[in-house]
C-alpha cells in the first residue's frame, strides 16, 4: 500500500490552547489557535518568560505543518523485497514486536536490542522509554539524537561543575556586560534569544560582544570584535584568552583559592599559549585576540553562549571545559549576566538528559556506573539490578549493528539515515538488523525506506507534555487537538509494548531476574502502571528527590496556575532557581569547580592535497533538522530553496566555479552535487553546506555522506563541524526543470521521486501571495528515456490538461505547457530551460498568458518582455526579497524601522534583521 492517507475535519468551534514551540531548545510560548479537530493557527504566548510573545520564523508557521496526508496514522508493516506496506492493528503491530524481541533476548540476551530516541520527545517519553529499557528489558543501548548535538555540553558541565547543570538565565542576556559567543550562529539556531541580545545592545550600546565562529554568520553582524578562527582551533582559542588573562591580572585570585582546584596545572598548560602561538594556530589578528581577552577580563560580568560549533567535534568535551575554565578563573558564574550557557538544540534535550535517556545516564541525573546511583534507582523501580555498564553511544550502536551484535533497533522521532554522520554506515547498519522499528509523526522519512515497522506517534498539539528548555524551565503542554488517526502519544505505545513484551517472555518461559513477581506479564503491568502523563510525571519526580535538579515542589496544577518554572523546585519552594552556584558550591566531593587542562589537538581528519578543502556544516534560518515539519511550508524555502555549497571568490576562481554553477564535492567516504554560492564573508579554504536537506529534497546532496563517524572520546559526539574535501566543477550536459502549481500533495510526492532519477536533482516549495507550487530542477548525462518523461507527466496530472508541446528528438528538447484558460498551471523544460524564472513568475502570479502564447516555448525570454529573474527570499513573514530590499535601501530606508514601514520586512517576528543589517551595510559599501 501507499504512504500517503486521506484526512477529513469538521470545523467547530474557535478555541486555544497553550503549547510550546517544537523546533530549538529556546522554549518559545505557543498559543495553539483551534476548532477542537484541526490546529488553525499560532500566536505567541505573552506570558510566557522565554519569549513574551514573540516567535521566529519557524514558529510563527506551526499550523501550516500539521496537516496533510504523510501524517503517520495507522501501524504499518513493510515489505523489504518489495518495498509495499501493508497497515497493522495495534495489537497485531505490538505482538509482532514483542515476539521479535522476546526471542531475541531469550537468544541472546537483552543487550541484543537498542532504542535510539530524540530531543524531541516530552520528559514523560523520555521517562518511560528509559525504564523500558534499562529496568524491565535490562539493556543500557538506549542513546538520542541529543548526542549529535549536546552530549560535549553534557561532560564538559560534569566534568568542570560536577553536574550537568545550566547554572544561567535567559534574563542574564539583558545583565550582562560582555557576551562571548561562540560556535553558535543565535542569529539562525535560536533566533528569539537573538532578538533579546539586539534589544539589550539597542539599550546598552557599551555592552561588548565578541563573536567567535570559523564563518562570519549573521550572529556577527552584532559583533564589537569577530574572531574567525580556523575550525577545529577553539581550546587553543580559550588557553590564549587566559594566558593573557593571567598575564594582565584579570583573574579572580580569591575564587580560584576558595571555589576551585586544579589551577596549577592548568596555569603551568596555559603558558605555553602565547598570543603569537594562538593567533598563528587559530589564524586571527593578534590584536583581535588580545582585545577579546581584555573585553572579558575587564567587564564586571561575562555571558558565554555556544552551541554545535564547540560540541559537534572529536575534543567537543576539551572545548567546552576551556570554555568553562574562563569563567571559573575570572569568578564569572552564579550572579547575574555572568556564567557559561550552552544554548540547547532541541525543544526537549534538556528533558532527556534530566530523566537518563542516555546509555551512561539514569534519572536525576544519577550515572549508570555509579553503585550507589544503580542502588537508588533500583530501590525506586523496584526491581533488584541495573546493568552495570554503560549502553552504546549513537556511532558506536549503529556500528555493533553493522557487526550482528545488536539485531534489532527500535528509532524514536528522529531520522538517523539524514542525521547520522557517516550515513553509508547507517544504511548498512539497517539493512543488515533483523528488525528496524521507526515510530514517528510524518511517513516518508528518510529512514522509513530501512524500516519494518512504522507506528503512528501523536506530535505537537495533539498530546498532553512537559519539556525543559535551556534554562531549566519547565513548561506544561496542553493537547489541543486529536492525534490522526491511530496515532497515539510516544509513552502509551513504550508503555503497552511492555505489556506485550511481558506476554511474549512468559511464552518462551524467560528467567524473570528476580522474585518480586510471579510473571513478566505481572511485573510489567506493575512498572508501567501509568493511566496518564501525570502519573509519570509523579514518579519521576521521586526520582529528583534531594538531587540537584529536584522538582518535588512541581505539579501540573502549579505549572499551569503560575506558568513555566526553572529547577531546581524542591517541596517548599515558592519559586524555582534562577541562577545556579551563588553561593560558590559545587556537586563535586570537594565542593570545588575543576580546572582541566587539555591539550589543543586540532581536527580528527586534517586536509591534505587530495582533500584540500575544510567543509562545515551548519543550519539554515528557516529549516529545522530534516525538513519532516517545516518542508511542508513554502514560505521557509523562500530565504534558500535548495542545498547548496558557499565558496570564498578565491577558491571558486582557483576551481573554475561561477555562482550556480554545480559542484561535485568528494570526500573520503562519499561525494555530493551542490549548487555554488560564492560567498565573500567566508575565509579562504573553508566551504559550509547546510545539514536539512534529504532524498526527499536534495538526493544528491547529502552532506552526511561525506562527514566522518570520529568522535568525542568522552561525550561521543561525531565531529560535524570539519571534514576534508575536494571539489570540482560537476558538468552535466542535459538539464531540465518541472514547474507545478499545488493543486494535489500527490504530486509533489510524485515529484519527490522523480528526483531520484537523476545524479542532480533539487525540489523546492515555492510561493507568491497565496499561489503556492514547486520547482524541480534536474540534471543529468543523458536526456531520459521518452516513456519515462510520458510517465512523469501523468504521475505530475499534466497530462489531461490543455497542453503546448514541443518536441525536438534531434536535441533532446521535450517542452510541455499546462493551461487553464489563460493561466499557466504547469511546466516541463527538458533539455532548454532558459525560460525557467520567467515562467515561474507567471505560474505564480497566475498571469494572464494570452499575449504570450507565441512566446511561452521559445528558448529565450522575449526582448520586449520585462524578464523576472529569481530574488532570495529575505523575510518569510512578509515574502519580501533581496531586490525589494535593494530598492527600499536605495530610496533612502536606511534603518530597520524604515524599511519595515516601507516593505514590511523585519516588522513581523525579526528573524530577518540581521540579514537586513547585513544589506544595508552592504548598499552602502557598494555606493561608496
Amino acid at each position: 500500500m501507499s504512504l500517503l492517507r486521506a484526512q477529513q475535519s469538521t470545523s467547530l468551534q474557535r478555541l486555544e490552547s497553550k503549547s510550546v514551540c517544537p523546533y530549538c531548545g529556546t522554549g518559545c510560548g505557543v498559543i495553539i489557535e483551534h476548532d477542537g479537530q484541526q490546529i488553525t493557527g499560532v500566536r505567541g504566548d505573552p506570558d510566557h518568560p522565554a519569549n513574551f510573545g514573540q516567535l521566529c520564523s519557524k514558529g510563527s508557521t506551526l499550523h501550516l505543518s500539521c496537516q496533510g496526508n504523510d501524517r503517520a496514522g495507522e501501524p504499518l508493516r513493510r515489505d523489504r523485497l518489495s518495498g509495499d506496506w501493508t497497515a497493522l492493528t495495534w495489537s497485531d503491530a505490538l505482538a509482532q514486536m514483542a515476539s521479535s524481541w522476546a526471542e531475541i533476548i531469550h537468544r541472546q540476551g537483552p543487550q541484543a536490542v537498542a532504542l535510539y530516541v530524540s530531543g524531541q520527545l516530552p520528559t514523560e517519553d523520555y521517562y518511560v522509554a528509559n525504564k523500558l529499557a534499562k529496568g524491565f528489558i535490562g539493556t543500557n543501548h538506549i542513546d538520542t539524537n541529543s548526542r549529535l548535538c549536546m552530549a560535549s555540553a553534557v561532560t564538559g558541565y560534569k566534568l568542570s561543575l560536577g553536574m550537568d547543570s545550566v547554572p544561567c538565565a535567559y534574563e542574564d542576556l539583558e545583565e550582562t556586560d560582555c557576551l562571548f559567543i561562540v560556535g553558535a550562529n543565535v542569529a539562525y539556531a535560536h533566533p528569539i534569544l537573538f532578538r533579546r541580545i539586539e534589544a539589550a545592545k539597542l539599550r546598552r550600546p557599551e555592552l561588548k560582544i565578541i563573536v567567535a565562529d570559523p564563518r562570519r554568520t549573521p550572529t556577527a553582524s552584532i559583533a564589537d570584535i569577530f574572531l574567525p578562527l580556523q575550525p577545529g582551533t577553539d581550546v587553543a582559542l580559550f588557553h590564549g584568552m587566559l594566558h593573557i588573562l593571567i598575564w594582565e591580572d584579570h583573574i579572580d585570585r580569591d575564587y580560584i583559592t576558595t571555589h576551585t582546584e586544579g589551577w596549577e596545572e592548568l596555569k603551568a598548560r596555559v603558558q605555553n599559549y602565547t598570543p603569537q602561538r594562538v593567533a598563528e594556530t587559530c589564524h586571527i589578528p593578534e590584536a583581535e585576540l588580545r582585545a577579546a581577552a581584555q573585553a572579558f577580563g575587564k567587564a564586571s560580568s561575562v555571558l558565554s553562549l555556544w552551541c554545535q560549533g564547540l560540541n559537534q567535534s572529536s575534543h567537543g568535551t576539551d572545548k567546552n571545559v576551556s570554555l568553562i575554565n574562563l569563567h571559573l578563573a575570572t569568578g564569572q558564574i552564579g550572579r547575574p549576566g555572568a556564567g557559561p550557557f550552552s544554548l540547547t538544540g532541541q525543544p526537549n534535550a534538556m528533558g532527556g538528559r534530566e530523566t537518563g535517556g542516555m546509555p551512561a545516564l539514569l534519572p536525576g541525573h544519577r550515572e549508570v556506573a555509579n553503585p550507589e546511583h544503580r542502588s537508588e534507582m533500583t530501590a525506586l523501580w523496584e526491581i533488584s539490578s541495573i546493568h552495570p555498564q554503560p549502553g552504546y553511544t549513537a556511532v558506536p550502536l549503529f556500528q555493533a549493528m553493522e557487526r550482528g551484535e545488536i539485531e534489532s533497533i527500535w528509532i524514536s522521532c528522529t531520522n538517523p539515515v539524514l542525521s547520522m554522520s557517516d550515513q553509508q554506515q547507517v544504511q548498512r547498519a539497517l539493512n543488515r538488523a533483523r528488525l528496524v522499528i521507526l515510530q514517528d509523526s510524518y511517513l516518508g522519512t528518510e529512514t522509513a525506506d530501512y524500516s519494518d515497522l512504522l507506528l503512528p506517534a501523536a506530535s505537537w498539539g495533539e498530546r498532553e507534555a512537559l519539556i525543559t528548555n535551556s534554562e531549566r524551565r519547565i513548561s506544561h503542554l496542553h493537547a489541543a487537538v486529536p492525534a490522526p488517526g491511530e496515532a497515539r502519544p510516544d509513552w502509551m505505545i513504550y508503555r503497552d509494548f511492555a505489556f506485550a513484551l511481558g506476554e511474549a517472555l512468559d511464552q518462551l518461559q524467560h528467567p524473570l531476574p528476580d522474585h518480586r513477581d510471579s510473571s513478566w506479564h505481572d511485573r510489567a503491568q506493575r512498572l508501567f502502571d501509568f493511566p496518564d502523563s501525570a502519573s509519570i510525571f509523579r514518579e519521576y519526580q521521586r526520582c529528583t528527590q534531594g538531587r540537584d535538579l529536584d522538582i518535588s515542589g512541581l505539579d501540573f496544577a502549579l505549572l499551569d496556575s503560575q506558568g513555566p518554572q526553572q529547577w531546581p523546585f524542591p517541596t517548599g519552594a515558592r519559586s524555582g532557581q534562577e541562577r545556579l552556584y551563588s553561593d560558590g558550591i559545587f556537586p563535586t566531593p570537594s565542593g570545588r569547580a575543576r580546572f582541566h587542562a587539555p591539550e589543543f589537538q586540532g581536527v580528527a581528519e586534517e586536509i591534505d592535497a587530495r582533500y584540500p578543502l575544510r567543509l562545515t556544516t551548519g543550519r539554515l534560518r528557516d529549516q529545522w533538522h530534516s525538513m519532516s515539519r517545516t518542508g511542508k511550508v513554502a514560505a521557509l524555502f523562500a530565504s534558500d530553496e535548495e542545498a547548496f555549497l558557499e565558496i570564498h571568490p578565491e577558491d571558486a576562481q582557483r576551481l573554475q566555479l561561477k555562482n550556480e554553477d554545480l559542484a561535485r564535492v568528494i570526500s573520503r567516504r562519499g561525494h555530493n552535487v551542490f549548487r555554488v554560492r560564492i560567498q565573500h564573508n567566508l575565509q579562504p579554504g573553508l566551504v559550509f553546506a547546510p545539514m536539512h536537506f534529504g532524498r526527499r529534497f536534495a538526493p544528491a546532496a547529502l552532506c552526511n555522506q561525506l562527514t566522518l563517524p570520529a568522535i568525542d572520546p568522552v561525550s561521543g559526539e561525531p565531529e560535524f563541524k570539519h571534514t576534508a574535501v575536494r571539489i570540482e566543477p560537476a558538468i552535466f550536459p542535459w538539464q531540465g526543470t518541472l514547474l507545478r502549481l499545488n493543486s494535489d500533495e500527490a504530486h509533489f510526492q510524485a515529484a519527490q521521486r522523480i528526483a531520484r532519477h537523476f545524479p542532480y536533482a533539487s525540489l523546492s516549495r515555492i510561493r507568491q501571495d497565496r499561489r503556492e507550487g514547486f520547482i524541480l530542477r534536474l540534471a543529468g548525462e543523458e536526456a531520459p528515456a521518452i516513456r519515462d518523461i510520458h510517465a512523469w507527466d501523468r504521475a505530475l496530472g499534466m497530462d489531461g490538461l490543455e497542453v503546448l508541446d514541443y518536441d525536438d528528438a534531434r536535441r533532446h528538447v521535450r517542452k510541455r505547457l499546462c493551461m487553464q484558460g489563460k493561466q499557466l498551471l504547469a511546466a516541463r523544460l527538458f533539455g532548454e530551460d532558459g525560460t525557467r524564472d520567467w515562467l515561474r513568475e507567471l505560474l505564480l502570479s497566475g498571469t494572464n498568458v494570452d499575449a504570450f502564447r507565441h512566446a511561452l516555448l521559445a528558448p529565450k525570454v522575449p526582448p520586449d518582455v520585462a524578464a523576472w529573474s529569481r530574488s532570495r527570499g529575505i523575510c518569510a513573514c512578509t515574502g519580501v526579497n533581496e531586490e525589494q530590499l535593494r530598492q527600499s535601501i536605495a530610496a533612502g530606508n536606511i534603518t530597520l524601522k524604515q524599511i519595515a514601514q516601507d516593505c514590511g520586512a523585519g516588522g513581523e517576528c525579526g528573524s530577518c534583521k540581521p540579514e537586513i543589517m547585513s544589506m544595508i551595510r552592504m548598499v552602502h559599501q557598494e555606493a561608496s
